[in-house]
């Protein structure tokens, strides 16, 4: 029903946006649509991979492994593999979405995707290079903490 709601409001400000003036109103949806051809190959690469992963492990492992009953571990490999992983935003959302409906529990997934965001193990040479190596590991020990802290707020919330 909500996401209803959003496409009636996309629909109407639209609308009005092509009442007030159709031709910065075309030019936006040229832009929007060049973005989305920009954005597809790598988004549809990206859920390829995430059907394959899915497709070859199952819901046990995944429960097992990132599941509600996985605990400490359960949120400590979440973390860590967040923390060396690259992948953009809009890839990992829907990512995360998958894996808690094939069995990953909330606190594992929310370290996952904070840690996803905020730790760079693997940006870290640049970033070393650019701050310098002190402010590089405190940054990314912190983020870890915070994902932590995330991870442990998330699963005694849902």
């Amino acid at each position: 029903m909500f996401t209803k709601i959003l496409y009636i409001v996309v629909v109407v400000c639209l609308a009005i946006s092509f009442y007030k003036d159709k031709g910065k109103t075309k030019k936006a949806l040229k832009k929007a649509w060049k973005s989305l051809e920009n954005i597809l190959p790598q988004f549809l690469t990206i859920i390829l991979i995430i059907g394959m992963m899915l497709s070859l492990i199952d819901n046990e492992t995944i429960s097992r492994f990132l599941g509600s009953g996985s605990g400490l571990l359960g949120v400590l490999i979440a973390l860590g593999v967040g923390s060396i992983t690259l992948i953009p935003g809009f890839v990992a959302f829907p990512l995360a979405a998958a894996l808690l409906n094939n069995g990953a529990g909330s606190a594992q997934i929310a370290a996952f995707i904070s840690s996803l965001m905020m730790v760079g193990v693997v940006t870290m040479p640049m970033e070393k290079q650019m701050f310098g190596s002190k402010i590089t590991i405190i940054r990314n020990v912190s983020a870890m903490l915070f994902s932590l802290v995330v991870a442990f707020i998330m699963g005694s919330i849902l």
